[in-house]
């Protein structure tokens, strides 16, 4: 019997037993009448159950196969909270001070700097992330031919988003050039602006979750959790700063007109 059959069937055991259990008398009576039925050992007790069998939520499955205390995890958390944290206060930092335009020269070159070692951050982000996924058992589920496709799919589909995004937004664009007064005229709106917000971003958590497939690595899966809810934090934290960063362009040069 499955665990959802015996635990419906110990309820309505119990529940006939508490009514043919035993009743006080009326008055005049020797003494209590007792049900002649006994209840009866539902499912042979609680042991009996197999838990084992019960339905459990993808993430619990996902963690019995994956150590966070690892070591390779635990690095590649890190890096992935790291990053937008870095590349964020750093930005912000830049956009009150001047500190680092002054100190290279020029926003230009201070911009580019910034955006080399973010992509340095996410090479070594990469690399935290393989080897966690190695360190990991894999999963025998996704490891056949059809999840490894899926997988390279994805990969290819977040490849698209990723590349697509530099090319329509150019190199001090994608590494935050706003916050170092380097703004566009207008809002970028072409492809791959057109279909999906921000896509950078949901195009790199696509090619982790496509590369943590191709690995059949539970690990990778979480890892991929990790990441997305990191960028969705560092949405919620960028796009209001970066819409006021416009929105005062938009008023001095309304102003000066």
């Amino acid at each position: 019997m499955g665990p959802v059959l015996a635990v419906g069937g110990c309820r309505e055991a119990r529940a006939w037993s508490l009514q043919g259990g035993p009743r006080p008398m009326g008055p005049g009576r020797a003494g209590p009448m007792r049900s002649s039925v006994a209840a009866p050992d539902c499912c042979g007790g609680l042991g009996n159950l197999d838990f084992r069998k019960a339905d459990l939520c993808v993430m619990t499955r996902l963690l019995g196969y994956v150590d966070p205390s690892e070591p390779h995890f635990v690095a590649a958390v890190l890096t992935i909270a790291f990053n937008p944290l870095f590349w964020n206060v750093v930005a912000r930092w830049e956009h009150k001070t001047r500190k680092l335009s002054g100190a290279f020269g020029s926003p230009h070159l201070a911009c580019c700097t910034l955006g080399g070692a973010i992509l340095l951050l996410n090479v070594l982000r990469s690399h935290c992330f393989t080897q966690a996924m190695l360190s990991q058992p894999r999963m025998q589920s996704l490891d056949n031919p059809l999840a490894y496709g899926m997988g390279l799919a994805l990969l290819g589909v977040g490849g698209v988003f990723v590349l697509s995004s530099f090319l329509a937004l150019g190199f001090t664009g994608t590494f935050l050039g706003d916050y170092f007064g380097i703004l566009k005229e207008t809002r970028v709106t072409t492809f791959p602006f057109s279909v999906l917000d921000n896509p950078m971003y949901w195009g790199s958590t696509a090619n982790y979750l496509g590369w943590a497939i191709m690995h059949a690595s539970p690990a990778g899966l979480l890892l991929t959790t990790v990441v997305a809810l990191t960028y969705t934090v560092a949405i919620l934290y960028e796009e209001p700063f970066t819409a006021e960063i416009y929105r005062q362009k938009a008023s001095q040069a309304h102003k000066r007109s």
